[in-house]
C-alpha cells in the first residue's frame, strides 16, 4: 500500500492517528508526504522525527514552509511572527534535522502517480517535472545550499522558458512545484491569490485546468491549496484539508487500482493569526 498524505504542518497527533486509522506499517507499506512537514502547527520536530522512523519507506516532498525552514536554519531568511519549528532550531541535534529536511524531494513517481507539492506548468509532462526537481534537488543537497537559498526567492520570472538558466531558471522550478495554484495558458504564475478555485483572476485559472497542459494524462498528486479542498479523481488527488486551520488531514490509501480516503480530525488546529 502507498499512503499519500497531505500537508501535516507540525500536527504529529494527527499525523500519529491517521498512520493507525490507515494501518499503516513501514513493513509493508510505502508513505508519500505531499510537502510541509512542519511549521504553524505545535510540533515540527515531532513530525520530522516520526517521519524519518519510517526509514526508507517513506517518500518526503519539500513544501514552501521546509524550504523556509531550511532558509532560517542558514541564515538566508529571518523567522515569521507566525513560524512554529523552533523546536527544531532549538533540537540539540538541529544540525542532523536540518540536513535530513534538505535531502527531501521537489517530485517524486510513486505507484504511477506523479508527486508534487503544489502543481506543474503547463509545459511540463511527468518526465520533465521530475527532471526539473532533481535539478534543484541537486543544489539543495550540495555544498551550494547555503549560498543558493538567499537566491530562491522572488516572483520572478513568473513563467517557465526552456531557455532559463541560472537561478532564474531554479527559482521558476522552486515557485511552481512548492507555490503554484494559478497559472494562465502560457504559464504565467500567479503568487497573490491563495483563495479556492472560484477566485481566479482574470486570465488565470487554477493549473490543473489549463487546456492542453502537457501532464493531462498523468496521474498527478498534490497538496499545498488548503483553500481548494479535497479531490479525489481518478488522475487528480488534491489533499491538503486545512489540517492546522481547523479542517484535517487527509490521505490517499492507493492499493493497485483502488484509491481511499484516510481522514483524521486536526486537534490541534490553530487561528489564523495566532
Amino acid at each position: 500500500m502507498h499512503l499519500f498524505i497531505g500537508d501535516v504542518q507540525g500536527c504529529d497527533e494527527a499525523l500519529a492517528r491517521l498512520l493507525a486509522e490507515a494501518g499503516a506499517s513501514p513493513s509493508r507499506d510505502r508513505l508519500v508526504l505531499l510537502g510541509d512537514l512542519v511549521n504553524r502547527g505545535p510540533a515540527s520536530l515531532a513530525v520530522l522525527q516520526r517521519v524519518a522512523a519510517w526509514g526508507g519507506s517513506a517518500v518526503r516532498l519539500l513544501g514552501n514552509h521546509d524550504l523556509h525552514l531550511l532558509a532560517v536554519a542558514h541564515g538566508a531568511r529571518a523567522l515569521h511572527r507566525d513560524d512554529s519549528f523552533g523546536d527544531v532550531l532549538d533540537a540539540p541535534d538541529a544540525a542532523h534535522w536540518i540536513d535530513w529536511l534538505r535531502h527531501g524531494r521537489l517530485a517524486a513517481a510513486e505507484a504511477g502517480w506523479l508527486c508534487v507539492h503544489a502543481g506543474v506548468l503547463p509545459a511540463w509532462n511527468a518526465a520533465r517535472t521530475l527532471a526539473l526537481a532533481a535539478e534543484v534537488e541537486a543544489l539543495l543537497q550540495g555544498p551550494e545550499l547555503a549560498a543558493f537559498l538567499p537566491r530562491m526567492y522572488g516572483n520572478t520570472p513568473a513563467a517557465w522558458n526552456d531557455t532559463l538558466q541560472g537561478d532564474d531558471r531554479l527559482r521558476v522550478i522552486v515557485n511552481a512545484l512548492t507555490r503554484l495554484r494559478f497559472c494562465s495558458t502560457d504559464g504565467t504564475m500567479d503568487f497573490k491569490t491563495k483563495e479556492g478555485a472560484g477566485a481566479a483572476p482574470a486570465g488565470f485559472m487554477p493549473w490543473f485546468e489549463v487546456p492542453g497542459r502537457a501532464s493531462a494524462g498523468e496521474r498527478i498528486a498534490f497538496g499545498h491549496w488548503s483553500t481548494l479542498g479535497l479531490r479525489l479523481t481518478p488522475t487528480l488527488l488534491a489533499l491538503d484539508t486545512g489540517c492546522v486551520w481547523g479542517g484535517a488531514l487527509s490521505a490517499a490509501r492507493v492499493d493497485g487500482g483502488r484509491c481511499e480516503l484516510v481522514q483524521v480530525p486536526c486537534s490541534q488546529a490553530r487561528r489564523p493569526g495566532t
